[in-house]
């Protein structure tokens, strides 16, 4: 019996053809919590960033945020924030002095760039997002970065942070960097012992590179029509497109709603 269910948010809950999330979907999160499934935002954004998307009138249980690294109920007061080990903070810090790449750093409560360059611009553009001020790096925790670079580049990278990191690709300009062991289902983990639920007891929806593991964990893992060939290998069922009902659609078909 699912209990409740993970949704991404951009490409899954967020369409960046309509710029708002889809009626349809919109009414399926009101008639999940009504029907006493809870529902959880699991994403690579910090909540600094949802809060100038329009999400405000919706209603979540619980957010996974910045891929697993800081996780929030839903008051969005912390419960888990697990930075990057020294070793990989160290890394980051040399790459962020040294503009070896452009790269957005997130703390607990800010997002800043060493140096803006045209990939900046276009990946940003992409999902709709302001580029982060511009600031330095003063020793606070690190949970998340952004790496903005071609897949040409990225072998560069890689040496770089060598296996302190994990990363992956979430544009052609852009990569997010996560600490090795962390990513969404860490902090989904995290949040199922928070409710006292299980994994068998869950279902999750996600479209990017970043939610392939998120849909494996899962009891029941949709791809969105829109994801990502890989991402749909990955996940138990495809669905429509997200600008077609793809959440109505496939919450209909497993009797959810």
């Amino acid at each position: 019996m699912i209990k409740a269910i993970f949704f991404d948010m951009d490409g899954t809950l967020l369409s960046h053809s309509l710029g708002d999330v889809p009626p349809s979907a919109r009414r399926c999160l009101t008639r999940l919590r009504q029907r006493g499934i809870l529902c959880f935002m699991a994403t690579g954004r910090h909540l600094l960033e949802l809060e100038s998307f329009p999400l405000g009138d919706l209603e979540f249980d619980g957010y996974v945020t910045v891929n697993g690294q800081l996780v929030l109920d839903g008051r969005r007061a912390p419960l888990c924030a697990t930075a990057f080990s020294p070793e990989a903070t160290a890394l980051l810090a040399a790459i962020f002095r040294e503009r070896s790449f452009p790269l957005s750093l997130v703390e607990e409560d800010r997002m800043y760039l060493n140096f803006v360059n045209d990939h900046v611009v276009k990946a940003q553009q992409a999902i709709e997002t302001p580029i982060p001020e511009l600031a330095s790096w003063q020793g606070a925790p690190i949970y998340h970065g952004s790496v903005f670079l071609t897949e040409e580049e990225e072998p560069r990278l890689r040496r770089l942070l060598g296996d302190s990191c994990r990363l992956t690709r979430w544009n052609p300009h852009a990569m997010d960097v996560i600490p090795r062991d962390g990513g969404k289902v860490y902090g989904m983990e995290r949040l199922l012992g928070h409710f006292g639920l299980s994994r068998q007891e869950i279902m999750a929806f996600g479209d990017g590179e970043n939610d392939r593991e998120m849909l494996s964990y899962a009891a029941i893992g949709i791809a969105m029509g829109n994801a990502r060939e890989e991402t749909k290998a990955a996940a138990d069922y495809v669905t429509d497109h997200i600008d077609r009902d793809g959440i109505e659609k496939a919450l209909r078909h497993f009797g959810l709603i």
